[in-house]
């Protein structure tokens, strides 16, 4: 990402933070860990990782405290795991070193990414799309298309609508459609029903969609 000058100055809040009266770094300066920080990556991504599905360089959008970036890179591949948490990203760098992981963390806005010319072959999102309101919404699918691949992949794991036990701000099948258009430089190539492990939720997790996309 940026090198120089503050990647953050500009930033403005999300409507999560305003809703919620805090920085999303705050969710992770508490005594207890975020409710979605599981300290694990999410068996939705190991299992597609196990599949084959993610292919070099790899960005992690909103990657928190790092777990899922972790374990990609663990598997071989060079991953830039951006988030706009401070204290998220020294936690995220402080289990790559303990691991001894190789893993890029970095100050970002994924609303307004800059990737100084670096294009992604794969981006994953997971628990980060259903966070935005439909503005944002396409404000990212715009902000991804240009740093990834042409042909490259995005995996959006977002909590559902469907079921019960449901997240919250739960995503429907046409949220998705209307941020990933092909106006905004991305084709829907499925969207499947998943689940998404929470600290709040028993050990089946919330439903969730796994949306896989496509840059045009």
């Amino acid at each position: 990402m940026e090198a120089a000058g503050d990647p953050l100055k500009n930033r403005q809040p999300t409507s999560h933070e305003r809703r919620a009266r805090r920085p999303w770094d705050a969710s992770y300066t508490g005594d207890e860990p975020a409710p979605w920080d599981l300290g694990r990556p999410q068996p939705a991504i190991v299992r597609l990782a196990a599949r084959g599905g993610f292919a070099g360089p790899v960005l992690d959008a909103g990657c928190g405290t790092g777990e899922n970036a972790l374990h990609l890179a663990s598997l071989g591949l060079p991953v830039l795991g951006v988030d706009v948490a401070e204290t998220a990203l020294a936690m995220a760098r402080q289990k790559a070193r303990e691991r001894g992981v190789e893993v890029e963390f970095a100050a970002a806005d994924a609303l307004h990414l800059k990737c100084s010319g670096r294009k992604f072959d794969t981006v994953l999102d997971s628990g980060l799309f259903h966070a935005f309101d439909a503005e944002e919404r396409s404000m990212y699918a715009l902000s991804l298309a240009p740093v990834t691949a042409s042909g490259g992949t995005l995996y959006v794991l977002c909590f559902s609508d469907q079921g019960t036990e449901m997240g919250p701000h739960p995503v429907s099948r046409d949220d998705l459609l209307a941020a990933f258009h092909h106006g905004s430089g991305w084709e829907i190539v499925s969207i499947e029903a998943e689940r998404v492990l929470t600290r709040f939720h028993d050990d089946a997790g919330a439903p969730a969609w796994l949306a896989t996309m496509r840059t045009l």
